[in-house]
């Protein structure tokens, strides 16, 4: 009589990147965990040059994947969860690539290859939002896509617009701020208007607007400090035009105040004594509206999503389960 049981094992999927991911070792560590936890063998999806991932999550998800690992870069991770939105199929994050953003703020380990793998079969299901962002270009079409981390449109989005492929693979992230501060430097201020939960709508010159739904950057850097992954609300990011050097009191703001000041108890009251929030301000919301004269770049999770008129959308609370080890959330 023919055992059946296999069919009955859960079973784990794992959609990859092929250049960012080393395949043999996720192969080997995906085996090694499968076998101690009693799951069936894994099936594996290779990503496109023409699919970031949406694609080969969602056949996984037809399949009847009991988990999805995702591995390759922020890109990927974004693709996804946007196939994995509201299915209740959880992911784990194999962080292979530049930024690892979601994997920094889950706070995964980015080079222990076997924890984050070993958090798929069996870590516990954390559910977190997802930002959603409904982009309109000069010729009227529209499409709608998630964000884990960072949605922009600005100065940042033009940087990343400008960033050269070689440059990246060089410095990583650094290749962002190098590309960020010379635009700040050289372009004007963007003329927007925006509205906040359905409020008025109001004009603003600001250098980029970003819409976070957490806020832990590459180098430790807290770009919204009190930004939450599963707080049901989205935080937005307004860098404010302030004369020639304003780019340095944004960069003081961000990379000083932010990423070492508010670290510490002493830190936070310094901040408090001497806030400036005119170069950089902060707002939460559940939606957001922006809209623009002449077509602007958009970025998401810090990847190029060409240029727009608008940019609209919201949070959609717990609509991804992640996967995630106890221990990583002290480190978040």
């Amino acid at each position: 009589m023919p055992d059946t049981r296999s069919h009955h094992l859960p079973w784990a999927a794992v959609v990859y990147q092929p250049f960012k991911t080393d395949l043999s070792a996720l192969r080997a560590a995906v085996a090694q965990q499968e076998q101690a936890s009693g799951w069936g063998a894994a099936r594996w999806y290779e990503t496109s040059a023409e699919d970031a991932g949406v694609s080969a999550a969602r056949r996984a998800v037809d399949d009847g994947a009991n988990v999805v690992l995702a591995s390759g870069g922020d890109g990927t991770i974004r693709a996804v969860a946007e196939a994995l939105r509201g299915s209740g199929v959880p992911v784990a994050v194999v962080p292979q690539g530049t930024g690892n953003l979601l994997a920094r703020n889950l706070g995964a380990p980015l080079n222990r290859l076997d924890d984050v793998v070993r958090a798929a079969f069996t870590g516990r299901n954390r559910p977190i939002d997802l930002g959603i962002v409904r982009i309109v270009r000069e010729d009227e079409s529209e499409s709608e896509h998630v964000f884990l981390v960072l949605a922009g449109m600005g100065l940042d989005a033009r940087a990343i617009s400008a960033t050269k492929s070689t440059l990246k693979k060089r410095l990583g992230w650094l290749a962002y701020v190098d590309a960020g501060v010379r635009t700040m430097i050289s372009d004007r201020p963007l003329q927007i208007h925006y509205s906040i939960d359905r409020s008025p709508v109001r004009p603003l010159s600001v250098y980029t607007v970003m819409i976070g739904n957490c806020g832990l950057m590459p180098g430790g850097v807290l770009l919204i400090p009190d930004a939450q992954l599963d707080d049901g609300k989205l935080d937005v990011v307004a860098l404010h035009p302030l004369g020639a050097f304003s780019w340095l009191r944004i960069w003081r703001k961000i990379g000083w105040e932010n990423g070492v000041l508010r670290r510490s108890r002493t830190g936070r009251k310094i901040i408090d004594l001497v806030r400036d929030t005119r170069s950089v301000s902060y707002m939460r919301a559940e939606r957001y509206a922006l809209a623009v004269a002449e077509p602007e770049p958009v970025q998401l999770d810090g990847d190029d999503f060409g240029f727009a008129l608008t940019v609209s959308g919201e949070v959609d609370p717990g609509s991804l389960i992640v996967r995630v080890l106890p221990e990583w959330q002290a480190r978040a």
